[in-house]
């Protein structure tokens, strides 16, 4: 019988979450925080686009080391997403209450009255693993859009993760139908837009003073159906979880269609400023956020 390494690959995932899950939660933090510094201080690579991101950021507001103490945080926090993935697999819906603390549901509510779906804005902030269960358990399953992972066994866990609380998941390549219809059915669709995007697929916006490449499939969908944005954020703090709703996101419809892609896709980056301003500890930092650039006239 030929060994299946994908399975082996596969268990050996679910395994190591398990044993993740089963870690009280101060142990956790002490390990992921310590770990988070050993991972720093080895992984030059990604410290340095962190460190680099950051100066370019707020390099006139912050000092070398504040930046840098910002930057070590992030690989902790980022560290404390493994933990939470483990503890999230063994939460019991009765507990929700106790780690989830709600805030600006009434945004959603609102938009979702207006029976035409709802576009969800959202970005690599605190613990976005978290969001399907948290609108879950609101009672409104969330479905999402995501680039599959190559290594074939963590995708698989992670489909199967994002999918337990009813979470329907497309890939970005083939995402558009499908959001099309979730959409008429009148679900919600969440959309993480604060990653780099090739030229063809993006339109140059501001993004924290910088042009950035950003992915202009959300613009294009809420205007051809009319679709409400509201943005949503899973956000760390001391006692436990911050699930907050923005309110929603106006649509900019002029007529000229590149122009309003272009408006109000900066407005969907004005929100993710907005946010990582705030927790910048809690930011995917560590990504290559400008690295698409404009061509040159």
């Amino acid at each position: 019988m030929a060994i299946s390494w994908k399975k082996i690959n596969y268990k050996i995932i679910l395994g190591f979450f398990d044993l993740l899950g089963r870690i009280p939660q101060k142990t956790a933090i002490r390990l992921s925080n310590g770990i988070g510094q050993l991972w720093f201080i080895l992984d030059k690579r990604h410290r340095d686009v962190a460190i680099n991101n950051l100066t370019d950021v707020f390099g006139r507001e912050k000092s070398a080391v504040e930046i840098r103490q910002i930057a070590r945080q992030v690989f902790c926090n980022l560290m404390r997403v493994l933990f939470e993935i483990g503890w999230m697999r063994q939460l019991k819906e009765k507990e929700f209450s106790k780690y989830f603390h709600i805030h600006g549901l009434h945004h959603l509510e609102a938009a979702y009255k207006k029976n035409k779906g709802v576009l969800v804005l959202t970005g690599h902030m605190g613990n976005w693993e978290l969001l399907s269960l948290a609108a879950a358990m609101l009672g409104y399953p969330m479905s999402a859009v995501y680039r599959p992972l190559d290594f074939k066994p963590l995708d698989r866990f992670f489909i199967e993760l994002r999918s337990q609380y009813g979470a329907k998941l497309y890939p970005k390549k083939n995402a558009m139908r499908p959001i099309l219809r979730e959409l008429k059915q009148k679900k919600l669709i969440g959309i993480l837009l604060d990653q780099y995007t090739r030229r063809k697929a993006g339109v140059f916006v501001d993004f924290f003073g910088r042009p950035a490449s950003t992915n202009k499939g959300l613009a294009l969908i809420a205007l051809w159906t009319g679709a409400p944005v509201v943005p949503l954020f899973l956000l760390r703090e001391k006692n436990g979880f911050r699930v907050e709703f923005g309110q929603e996101v106006p649509l900019i419809r002029s007529g000229d269609k590149a122009r309003d892609i272009e408006a109000n896709t900066l407005q969907y980056n004005r929100v993710l400023e907005s946010v990582i301003r705030r927790y910048p500890d809690q930011w995917f930092w560590v990504h290559r956020r400008w690295k698409t650039r404009p061509l040159r006239d």
